[in-house]
């Protein structure tokens, strides 16, 4: 699939603010002293993590 600027530069966009995400929803983890809390900020990081991998995979 062949993708125009505008389009890879939304793409690059959203992969930027998805790895900010994920780096804060891991820095939360480490920071959190509740194992329920950690384990949430984990789960949202990896979902996070899954978005990311799927914006990813449109640029191969």
């Amino acid at each position: 699939m062949n993708l125009t600027e505008r389009e890879l530069m939304a793409l690059e966009e959203c992969m930027c603010r998805e790895q900010i995400v994920i780096r804060k929803y891991r820095l939360y983890a480490e920071q959190c002293t509740d194992a329920q809390l950690k384990a949430t900020c984990n789960q949202l990081a990896d979902k996070h993590q899954q978005h990311f991998n799927t914006l990813m995979g449109y640029l191969q």
